[in-house]
């Protein structure tokens, strides 16, 4: 059974392999993130039925932003798995579920891709599985999909968030090269470790091929201007990310200055826009 307090196996790899990082930074911009992004998660909860009483897990939960809203929904009578590599992040959900007094909340300290061995001994036990922003950064999803089809019940679903045509979606209106040069190094940065920003276009398939019927398919799209609150979501995500963009070498730090000062102006004009990367959700069912 899962353990409520991180301690053994540690996680396979480093704390800072997650590409964004795992500091105090990068905890900030998930709770912006996940306010902003909250209406489209909880109309996606919706589809996928959890109830109070069910046993829902979320998978890379980060600091727990969406877990604690997922304990509210199951109850007291329910129970959230919130399975994480980062010691760090699972302390600060601890912290956070002690002062709620959400003591349903189990905490795993281990790699999503490996969930027959994280969670050994919970066949058939999870009603509703949620993962947003999780399989785009992963080396072997189709693994985590083999792992959900044990430890999902039958009739049981998996809810997923996740990118796809992410490089070429993800536009500053008027256009600007220096822009568009750095979503290209993002992109790239992520495939480097193994991630994919077009991993939605695949999951389909790998559900299909592990025993899962296809419920839902449906994708956000949203526009941020600036001066908005929504603006600022992709604004702390160049702050955070762009610096370890150049250190790790995928752009230079003339390019950081140019892809800056071409922000800067947008965020200044009134005429200017954002078209932000197109969050696709599926909903699937085991059968």
């Amino acid at each position: 059974m899962p353990t409520s307090t991180p301690a053994q196996p540690q996680p396979t790899h480093p704390e800072n392999d997650y590409v964004l990082g795992t500091g105090v930074d990068e905890s900030v911009r998930l709770g912006l993130q996940h306010r902003l992004w909250s209406a489209a998660t909880h109309e996606l909860w919706e589809k996928a039925a959890i109830q109070p009483g069910q046993t829902v897990m979320d998978l890379g939960c980060g600091p727990g932003h969406a877990t604690l809203d997922l304990a509210q929904i199951v109850g007291p009578t329910g129970r959230v798995v919130a399975i994480d590599e980062s010691a760090a992040f699972l302390k600060q959900l601890h912290d956070a579920a002690v002062l709620r007094k959400a003591l349903h909340i189990e905490r795993v300290l281990g790699d999503v891709q490996d969930l027959s061995e994280v969670l050994a001994g919970e066949e058939n036990t999870v009603d509703v599985a949620y993962a947003r922003w999780v399989f785009c950064f992963l080396e072997r999803p189709e693994d985590v999909i083999k792992g959900l089809a044990q430890i999902v019940k039958r009739g049981g679903r998996i809810a997923i968030q996740d990118y796809f045509n992410y490089e070429r979606s993800l536009t500053l209106a008027p256009r600007r090269e220096a822009f568009s040069r750095v979503i290209s190094a993002v992109a790239a940065s992520w495939r480097a470790r193994g991630g994919d920003t077009d991993i939605m276009g695949r999951l389909p398939g790998m559900l299909l091929a592990n025993g899962f019927r296809i419920d839902h398919i449906g994708v956000v799209q949203r526009i941020a201007r600036p001066g908005s609150s929504l603006w600022h979501w992709p604004n702390t995500f160049w702050q955070t990310f762009l610096p370890k963009l150049v250190e790790s070498g995928f752009i230079t730090r003339e390019d950081k200055e140019a892809f800056d000062a071409a922000w800067e102006e947008a965020s200044c004009d009134p005429g200017a826009f954002v078209q932000l990367p197109p969050v696709y959700e599926l909903v699937a069912t085991r059968v």
